[in-house]
């Protein structure tokens, strides 16, 4: 009788060794950089201000 049961666990096994694989780009795919958080910080404060000033003048 064969076995025909699919292992749940083996199917997780396998996806989490491909997720934690480590595979370099293609020749002609641009490398993918994430945001230095300096910048991410930068671009919050910058965005704030810039509401801030809007509605300093909004109100006045």
């Amino acid at each position: 009788m064969p076995d025909n049961e699919m292992d749940p666990a083996a199917s997780t096994q396998m996806f989490r060794a491909f997720v934690a694989e480590d595979r370099p780009a293609a020749p002609g795919e641009p490398v993918r950089r994430s945001t230095p958080p300096v910048l991410l910080i930068a671009g919050v404060v910058i965005a704030v201000i810039v509401v801030a000033v809007a509605v300093l003048i909004a109100v006045s």
